[in-house]
């Protein structure tokens, strides 16, 4: 079985393939490598060989991890690594480097599936935005906060803003004024997204006409959906690219 990994900022999501290298088993979010260490280890059910992996996190952080699954599993590890060129697209920053390697393998994974333009919106911690022309030219991309960024920010900067994720996930039925604060905070954040969208959306017109294709990923990607009702949602988008740019024999 492989194993793959998206390693970010605050979540590790996490996803086992049989050997065909095609057909998922079981995956999950976890916020810690202890809890997904523990998820793999339930019972011996996952016979892994091997990982491939994407990290954003610290060189020493990525490192630690991988050690215990070598440890654990015995598995043989393949990590995505930064590149100018890759499957068609060209690194649209000047120091390709820097572009992150979730943002990277997205838009490889976005432009491999529309064969041709695209644009890739990824809803997570941060939320990212990705413009690949028909050519594979990455032509950049915008980052802003995204709904926990913004909503942590007004709870921590902010005294009398309180409630619990439950109270937010009841104020996200409607988008009417809000009655109460965290209808307030939380409808105001989410139209803060949905403008962020809708000006991509026309960015990419400016380029494109109507010639290109949305993707939507990431776990707020619902937030968003109806504002781009012909976009393509692929929660897994990551792990497109990924399977891309660390091929297992």
């Amino acid at each position: 079985m492989i194993l793959e990994l998206d390693c970010g900022n605050s979540f590790i999501k996490w996803r086992v393939l049989r050997a065909d290298g095609i057909t998922a088993v079981e995956g999950g979010v976890v916020s810690s490598d202890d809890d997904l260490l523990t998820s793999l280890n339930d019972g011996g059910k996952f016979q892994l060989k091997k990982c491939r992996l994407v990290s954003v996190r610290t060189l020493a952080e990525t490192d630690s991890l991988v050690a215990s699954l070598v440890d654990l599993f015995g598995v043989s590890v393949v990590r995505a690594v930064p590149a100018r060129e890759m499957a068609g697209v060209k690194n649209g920053y000047e120091d390709y480097e820097r572009l992150g390697l979730d943002r990277w393998l997205a838009l490889l994974g976005g432009f491999h599936l529309a064969s041709g333009a695209c644009l890739v919106l990824d809803f997570g911690t941060a939320v990212t935005a990705d413009f690949v022309a028909a050519d594979g030219e990455h032509l950049g991309g915008f980052i802003c906060p995204g709904m926990p960024l913004m909503r942590n920010q007004l709870r921590t900067h902010t005294r009398k803003i309180r409630y619990d994720d439950i109270a937010a996930e009841r104020a996200h039925e409607s988008l009417a004024p809000g009655r109460a604060t965290v209808e307030a905070v939380e409808r105001g954040c989410m139209l803060m997204l949905r403008g962020f969208v809708l000006t991509q959306l026309e960015l990419a017109r400016q380029y494109w006409g109507k010639e290109f294709v949305v993707f939507l990923t990431g776990g707020d990607a619902n937030l968003v959906s109806g504002v781009v009702p012909d976009a393509r949602v692929v929660p897994d988008l990551v792990f497109v690219g990924l399977a891309m740019a660390c091929p297992l024999s």
